[in-house]
């Protein structure tokens, strides 16, 4: 129904405030990376919903495919996608949707890139290899990421720069450094990709 004086006495709000207030932009952001690598852990420890997730336990089926190597004591593992929310501020926000790890779930990759703005990819120091698929999928669509370390345990064996020579990245792609279990890494993380796709104009602080 079209906007009336009369709302302006209901609301006791002006006519023309009304008329242009408008909803915050969204963000569909994709956080991927290998199996086991943290994209779970990322999604739950900064999404300010409860995040839905749809994690299997992982079964005599996988052995032989999955490769359990560096994450032996994983049990479950994601076979859709995770999904979470975080305001940036009242004019942004982020809508979260991570990846499956397991090269047989790598189809969906192609279905949940549609509309996605920007990425970040989750590399493990100890297994760097299993990012290449991740970052060879965003470059060859042009989607702007950014790479996040997950220093398990608050452990930082290599530097950001060794690790940026490590994957070949672009001079261009940020790599930041922090324990995702943490919401203040996860956060940091989200906001280095959002000021990329700012393009380089600091965001507003995301709310807590």
């Amino acid at each position: 129904m079209p906007y009336s004086d009369s709302d302006e006495q209901q609301t006791g709000a002006p006519a023309s405030q009304a008329r242009t207030a408008t909803a915050p932009a969204a963000m569909k952001i994709l956080i991927a990376g290998g199996f086991g690598v943290g994209k779970t852990t990322m999604v739950g420890s900064v999404s300010e919903i409860p995040p839905l997730n749809t994690e299997e336990q992982l079964t005599v089926a996988g052995l032989g495919v999955d490769d359990l190597d560096g994450v032996e004591d994983k049990t479950t593992t994601t076979v859709a996608l995770d999904f979470g929310r975080i305001t940036v501020s009242s004019e942004l926000v982020l809508y979260l949707f991570g990846t499956p790890g397991q090269e047989r779930f790598w189809f969906m990759w192609n279905d949940l890139v549609h509309g996605a703005l920007g990425a970040v990819v989750l590399a493990d120091t100890r297994r760097l290899e299993s990012s290449f698929a991740s970052i060879d999928f965003f470059e060859s669509r042009r989607v702007p990421f950014v790479v996040g370390v997950n220093c398990f345990h608050g452990v930082q064996d290599r530097t950001a720069s060794e690790v940026k020579d490590a994957l070949d990245l672009d001079p261009a792609v940020p790599v930041v450094m922090g324990d995702l279990r943490e919401r203040r890494a996860s956060r940091d993380l989200l906001l280095a990709l959002v000021n990329r796709l700012m393009g380089g104009r600091v965001p507003l602080p995301i709310r807590h």
